[in-house]
């Protein structure tokens, strides 16, 4: 499937790399982690008329994530298995410095004719950090430790003898050769103050979570009226998870599955760690401060996006998001492979149909 213009709101997915699907649910979910099955999934993103593909960083098991590969060696494996697909890999502060992930990702933007992005995030699980000897921050530290890491990597990219002085990094006349064919995107989420105030500065990307079109609306005013003062630019990717069937009934009883057969221990130990991590910023609110229990089942509010529906339905409202603000859908889905096929099928079709007719009628209007 040809990709559309420039305009059109773009698809990624969520690389399942890590056991357990993307819902903390004990429903049958015909996903899997391994490498096969991944490249597969990759190809078929690919066909379907998915952008993107974005791989999860996880240290250590939680809330049924038992098994997790390592996202940059996964995302490589997948821009071998693809040629058009781009795919995000995740990344920490901490772990990773700027200088290794610099290095590292110019090096597979040089393999992959550049199609690796990076999304960094910031760090919200603390037993995370505890497990494997890293040193905590306060929330809007963790911030400002990635705000240093991006514009060391923009700086290393793009700059020879490359100097700069932070509290977190320092470099001295640095001069990365090769340098990467073309400049990384880079991704990064949060809902905080800290969070929005980052990407208004200095990202290309900024994933929110799940919500309605009226919400991520305020969302989207707030960051590019703020990107706007800061002569900067940033597009807006949403959360979503979908459920397409052929009716509206069928896909709403598979959502009541879903959260009947939720493992309520690992949701509420889910939620205990993210709502903590909200109480951490200045706020006093992060990414899942209104979440309900029924709403964390799916990570990342997926549920509250509303993509649960007839073919038709859920094109019309990826298309209120869009106006709304987002560039971008970031998907997961139940069953992988089989649905990833018939969404690039029976929904991207009509997604580019209703756009069109928006574009004709603003062209109509002028």
């Amino acid at each position: 499937m040809a990709h559309a213009g420039t305009d059109a709101v773009k698809f990624a997915y969520w690389v399942p790399n890590v056991s357990g699907g993307l819902v903390i649910s004990n429903i049958e979910q015909r996903t899997s982690h391994s490498a096969e099955y991944n490249r597969k999934l990759a190809q078929i993103a690919e066909k379907a008329g998915f952008d993107y593909a974005l791989s999860q960083i996880r240290f250590t098991a939680g809330y049924g994530a038992d098994e997790q590969h390592e996202s940059v060696a996964f995302s490589h494996d997948l821009l071998a298995a693809t040629t058009t697909l781009k795919v995000i890999a995740a990344i920490l502060p901490g772990p990773w410095n700027p200088a290794l992930a610099a290095k590292q990702l110019a090096t597979i933007s040089y393999l992959t004719n550049g199609r690796v992005a990076i999304n960094l995030v910031s760090g919200w699980f603390r037993g995370e950090f505890h497990a494997i000897g890293e040193h905590w921050l306060d929330h809007d530290e963790r911030y400002r430790r990635s705000e240093e890491f991006i514009r060391s990597l923009r700086g290393i990219w793009t700059q020879d003898s490359f100097t700069f002085r932070g509290d977190f990094y320092r470099f001295n006349e640095y001069s990365l050769k090769p340098k990467p064919p073309q400049v990384p995107e880079i991704f990064q989420g949060g809902s905080s103050r800290a969070a929005r105030d980052m990407a208004s500065r200095v990202s290309d990307w900024y994933f929110t979570n799940g919500n309605t079109p009226a919400e991520i609306a305020k969302q989207v005013d707030d960051i590019r009226g703020k990107a706007k003062a800061n002569n900067h630019s940033v597009k807006i990717g949403v959360n979503a998870f979908a459920i397409v069937r052929e009716t509206e009934e069928e896909a709403k009883v598979v959502l009541a599955e879903i959260i009947a057969k939720a493992n309520p221990e690992a949701v509420n130990a889910f939620g205990h760690e993210v709502k903590n991590a909200g109480k951490a910023s200045p706020e006093g609110e992060g990414n899942w401060a209104k979440s309900s229990f029924d709403d964390l089942v799916q990570y990342n509010d997926g549920f509250r996006s509303n993509l649960i529906g007839t073919p038709r339905q859920v094109a019309e409202r990826i298309v209120d998001l869009k106006r709304a603000g987002a560039d971008l859908i970031l998907l997961g889905f139940l069953h992988f492979q089989e649905e990833v096929e018939y969404f690039g099928k029976h929904v991207i079709p009509l997604v580019r149909e209703l756009e069109g007719a928006d574009q004709a009628a603003s062209l109509a209007a002028e």
